[in-house]
């Protein structure tokens, strides 16, 4: 079995776990979100601790339990404290300015780009160089900040772009004659 498998999940106090036949909700204090149940794995809850069994040992069942373990923690951890991608804009006159549920970024195009988010997204600019994406689903956060990086990418020269906080660019050195 899974390693990852065989670890419960802890549901704290605050937290609501429903399950029916093909759908897992989990409702927090930051939100709600849903899953739909693989058949390859049995949930079982008690008092508080959900633990995850391969349906039949087939190696997809024994995957699955795992990563449904995994999901299922994600979405326990994402309405209990949340999610959260930070980014740093890299470069002479670039900056971002968050306006409610829109995001206005001026990274060296002739216009600027504003981005729109989705529900359950917040986004906030603590200052003009750094972008903090938050929200409950782990998989959309993760999603946005891509989207948000893809709109100017670090280059590899000198390393202008949109980055993650803790991402490291290596720079390339230029051709010499």
């Amino acid at each position: 079995m899974s390693r990852v498998g065989k670890m419960p999940v802890v549901v704290p106090q605050g937290v609501d776990v429903a399950m029916k036949d093909d759908q897992i909700n989990v409702k927090g204090a930051l939100g709600a979100l849903g899953l739909t149940q693989n058949a390859l794995v049995t949930i079982k809850n008690d008092a508080g601790r959900l633990t995850f069994v391969p349906a039949n040992d087939s190696r997809e069942a024994n995957a699955m339990s795992g990563t449904m373990r995994q999901l299922v923690n994600n979405m326990v951890t994402g309405v209990t404290k949340g999610f959260e991608k930070k980014l740093s804009l890299v470069g002479v006159g670039y900056k971002a300015q968050a306006q409610g549920a829109k995001l206005n970024l001026t990274v060296g195009y002739s216009h600027p780009v504003v981005m729109d988010m989705p529900a359950g997204i917040q986004v906030a600019t603590p200052t003009p160089t750094e972008v903090v994406i938050k929200g409950a689903d782990r998989q959309r956060v993760g999603q946005i900040a891509a989207e948000v990086r893809a709109v100017r990418p670090p280059e590899p020269y000198k390393g202008k772009g949109i980055r993650y906080a803790d991402e490291k660019i290596t720079i390339k050195e230029t051709k010499k004659k």
